[in-house]
């Protein structure tokens, strides 16, 4: 079962030296690929629909050509508020690890 436990000061407080690619912005992790081209791009798209799959946990995103911009956060955290949760930072290492 995912773990959307919302995470604590001192977990927010690791995240940008943990994942120095990723942008934490109010709520929410950002990151932004650029690759040769669209197909390249597409291909990373189809790689992370696989992890979001996996985990049951699905960014927004969008592309332009060779670029790919990902926001997640957990929209169910807590008392039904949304926030960053473990279960965002299992995705952010899983898209991570996808190169």
């Amino acid at each position: 079962m995912a773990d959307r436990t919302p995470l604590t000061p001192d977990e927010r407080a690791a995240l940008s030296a943990r994942f120095p690619d990723w942008t934490v912005d109010g709520e929410v992790l950002r990151r932004t690929w650029e690759f040769v081209d669209f197909a390249e791009a597409w291909a990373f798209m189809g790689r992370v629909a696989e992890v979001a799959e996996e985990l049951q946990h699905h960014p927004d995103w969008s592309n332009s050509w060779n670029r790919v911009d990902l926001t997640v956060t957990t929209h169910s955290a807590g008392q039904g508020a949304g926030g960053l949760t473990r279960l965002d930072v299992a995705f952010a290492e899983a898209v991570d690890a996808l190169g």
